[in-house]
């Protein structure tokens, strides 16, 4: 089939767009630059953004499905910007589906958008989203997540996929963070570490947007929901960080921080930035410091069950794969 990816230059997009051409797909991308890597995967490629609806419209004419990846991402910025992208982006996505007659939609969303603050431990998607939000991203998500649910009809079959922490090789966000910070000894584990949270391997997330493009129809069990997507393995944060820290050939982050310390030290930080007109994200916010203090794990027999889902690659593999690929990155 012919299938529109937005955001294919991406972590998790390109991983999508490079198994849907290896499996024999036609790939259509829209993002704002041109990637030689999608050209070498024979991707047609469309520069826009999600914002306007006719370089949406262009780049989704003849197309049979859409994984909608492209957002934007983080805890610190201007609330409008991340309501363009993340929400008035989605609204153009699902006009494009409706007006251009594409029957099947997969919206990639993430656990923030059901996070009140406090511990999620083994909870399912019958978690309702909160009445507040902290920051602009997970409120913006929720809201698109919601639209493209709430569209699924039968005419357009729509899910909306929610995985937790990416990481793997080319991770551009998550693990070279975590570098950066231990190299410039700002690396503090917070309450010790010792929350349990989950997470998921590049291919396995990607390979679960697949099983929900494949499944999607109108009498699929997976149309019009939402699903949590991780390894099902949750680990304490300590050991997560730290295996990162040592396929990057780093020693253990050992200096911990109190969960209390952490979020006056992200009030402060936000105050200042916030005075100063900073535009940078600060280095500790309050939303982090109760991310970093609390658990975030989560049941994921309903992707087992409605899409079929089972993590391709392990957490150890995936720290193994890790490893050898940060060594390639590295100058001779």
């Amino acid at each position: 089939m012919k299938v529109l990816v937005t955001g294919a230059g991406g972590f998790l997009g390109f991983a999508i767009t490079r198994m849907l051409v290896e499996r024999g797909d036609s790939v259509v991308s829209i993002q704002r630059n041109q990637y030689d890597s999608l050209e070498a995967l024979g991707v047609e490629q469309h520069q826009g953004t999600l914002a306007n609806e006719d370089a949406v419209m262009r780049a989704a004419a003849g197309c049979d499905a859409i994984v909608h990846v492209a957002a934007k991402a983080g805890v610190w910025g201007n609330y409008q910007d991340y309501f363009v992208s993340n929400v008035e982006g989605t609204r153009n996505v699902l006009k494009a589906c409706q007006h251009l007659g594409i029957s099947r939609l997969v919206h990639t969303s993430t656990p923030s958008v059901i996070h009140a603050g406090g511990d999620v431990a083994g909870a399912d998607e019958s978690l309702p989203y909160p009445d507040h939000f902290e920051t602009a991203y997970p409120e913006t998500k929720a809201m698109a997540e919601r639209e493209v649910l709430a569209a699924n009809s039968s005419f357009l079959s729509t899910v909306a996929l929610r995985p937790h922490l990416i990481w793997g090789p080319g991770d551009n966000h998550l693990f070279p963070r975590i570098i950066d910070r231990a190299r410039k000894g700002r690396l503090r584990l917070v309450g010790g570490g010792e929350s349990l949270v989950d997470t998921v391997y590049i291919d396995n997330a990607a390979h679960a947007h697949l099983l929900a493009l494949d499944r999607l129809r109108p009498e699929a069990a997976c149309a019009g929901k939402a699903y949590f997507i991780t390894q099902g393995e949750p680990v304490p944060q300590r050991e997560m960080i730290n295996r990162m820290l040592a396929a990057a050939q780093l020693p253990p982050c050992t200096r911990t921080i109190s969960p209390g310390m952490a979020y006056l030290a992200g009030a402060v930080l936000e105050t200042l930035y916030k005075l100063v007109g900073a535009e940078t994200e600060p280095p500790m916010t309050r939303f982090v410091a109760r991310q970093l203090a609390t658990a975030h794990w989560y049941n994921i027999d309903a992707a087992r069950r409605d899409l079929g889902y089972a993590p391709l690659v392990s957490f150890d593999e995936g720290m193994q794969r890790l490893a050898s690929w940060y060594r390639t990155q590295q100058p001779a």
